[in-house]
């Protein structure tokens, strides 16, 4: 039980009406969950704004609301707290009330368009190797050791963050690996964490449907390094051209990794082939399990980040080159008879897409085909639509367009906007069938013995969103299914 007066120290408080020392047991942001000894956090979300609810929670008992409007109507029973921004106040009085568990770990936060998930599950996977009791927080999972706690956003709510991480410090956590989105950032939810370090991939053509511009998605992963504190650490990749811009005006340590030859952390790729990459680390070779230029990059990251908590970087190595990627990324999966191999992806940008291609471009045999299954999420960016289609079209031998999540949006309609991005030259090598089932059984029995198929977009997904409503659908289930009901 906290007081709170206690919970509010950090915050900037407009007003405050009601009892100003009121117990308090448990915190929300949604009123049906509100009681005697809660905080009901008013959000302004981009559904529903939760200034609506107050008094529901009231209703339902809620011991204090933090809000920033004042509801018209005051219940004497209960405590008031105006402020700014409820989202920011969630984050700081979260983090006090499970008292701040994010200072006693090594909290790394991962950002980028790309490979976040990629390199906070190997961190983990890493860190656990070398011994250590750690926690996972990612779009695919989160992980207390091996627990695995299934996981709905990229970045949990700070309410919820801050409870996983309190339970992880009470498993024996040291080391904790975490996803950081540009919502998580615009939405407060990494407000008040302590980080160790972060770590930044790349930046591409995501989220404009919900940051409205480039520039607007750019300061939001900044934001993050911008919050690292002066004990802590920030390593940029030095070859994307956003890599240094993340490190301006960083109060701690700051440190690049590079392919290219310029940074603390340097690497030069010997080879990228179908058994994985062969690469030169600092002057040591090694040999890793993973595919792809794309991938090369995540193992720097993931090298650096490893380096600078302290590590050995010969260590660090020897283990890191027996590890797979995390479920989703470029996960293959071999038919028995005609040996056809199935590539699952979570790819759904237009840079993510054109890496997994440019990477099958590189280690396929002359007498592969390639053929692409892809399709563009609803309710989401329309602008990357065209641009996904083009590049199926051009760097693929045979492409099938097909739906991903529709949510509420007509899949036929997403498909009409995907086709005008395939150049006319590719037309004829391009299908649009928009039930997903159909479009991979097609690309299936397309394949001749030894070709590959890539299945992109939904990744480690096992539903596909329509109407409000999640479907069991798992890619790599289907791709398998498949295989074995066409013979191949």
């Amino acid at each position: 039980m906290k007081n709170l007066q206690l919970l509010t120290q950090s915050v900037t408080v407009l007003d405050q009406r009601g009892p100003t020392d009121a117990p308090v047991t448990a915190l929300t942001l949604d009123s049906r969950q509100a009681g005697p000894g809660t905080v009901f956090f008013a959000l302004r979300g981009t559904a529903a704004d939760g200034h609506q609810f107050i008094q529901k929670a009231v209703e339902r008992g809620a011991t204090v609301v933090v809000c920033e409007e004042l509801p018209a109507e005051l219940n004497p029973a209960t405590s008031y707290v105006q402020v700014a921004d409820s989202a920011e106040a969630m984050a700081l009085m979260a983090a006090e009330f499970y008292g701040h568990p994010s200072r006693q770990l090594q909290l790394v936060g991962i950002t980028g368009t790309n490979g976040k998930t990629t390199c906070a599950t190997m961190l983990h996977k890493l860190f656990r190797e070398l011994g250590y009791h750690c926690g996972l927080l990612s779009t695919v999972q989160n992980q207390i050791n091996e627990q695995v706690i299934p996981s709905t956003h990229t970045t949990p709510d700070a309410i919820r963050l801050n409870e996983l991480l309190a339970q992880m410090l009470r498993a024996g956590c040291t080391h904790v690996f975490i996803e950081v989105s540009s919502h998580a950032v615009v939405q407060h939810r990494v407000t008040g964490l302590h980080f160790a370090g972060g770590v930044f991939t790349n930046l591409s053509h995501d989220h404009l449907d919900y940051h409205g511009t480039f520039d607007a998605y750019l300061k939001a992963k900044k934001g993050f390094f911008d919050m690292l504190p002066k004990s802590g650490f920030a390593l940029s990749n030095a070859d994307d051209k956003r890599g240094a811009v993340m490190l301006q005006n960083v109060a701690g340590r700051r440190e690049l990794y590079s392919l290219r030859g310029h940074g603390e952390f340097r690497a030069r790729l010997l080879e990228n082939a179908v058994h994985g990459l062969h690469l030169e680390i600092e002057g040591r070779e090694v040999q890793f399990r993973l595919i792809g230029v794309f991938n090369a990059y995540n193992l720097l990251a993931i090298y650096g980040t490893a380096v600078l908590l302290g590590e050995d970087p010969t260590e660090v190595l020897t283990v890191l080159s027996g590890l797979t990627s995390a479920p989703g990324r470029f996960e293959p999966v071999v038919s028995e008879k005609a040996r056809i191999t199935g590539i699952v992806d979570y790819a759904h940008t237009p840079d993510a897409l054109e890496n997994v291609l440019q990477t099958l471009a590189d280690i396929r045999q002359p007498s592969q085909q390639i053929i692409t299954i892809v399709g563009c999420g609803g309710n989401r960016d329309g602008a990357k639509r065209p641009e996904m289609a083009r590049l199926a079209a051009v760097l693929s031998d045979r492409a099938v367009l097909t739906s991903d999540n529709p949510r509420f949006e007509d899949p036929n309609d997403i498909l009409a906007q995907m086709q005008t991005g395939v150049p006319a030259a590719a037309l004829g090598k391009v299908l649009t069938i928009a039930d997903r089932r159909e479009a991979i059984k097609t690309a299936v029995a397309l394949a001749q013995p030894g070709d590959i198929v890539l299945v992109a977009g939904k990744g480690h997904e096992t539903y596909q969103e329509i109407k409000g409503i999640k479907n069991d659908f798992d890619d790599k289930q289907v791709l398998i299914e498949l295989f074995a009901l066409l013979g191949k």
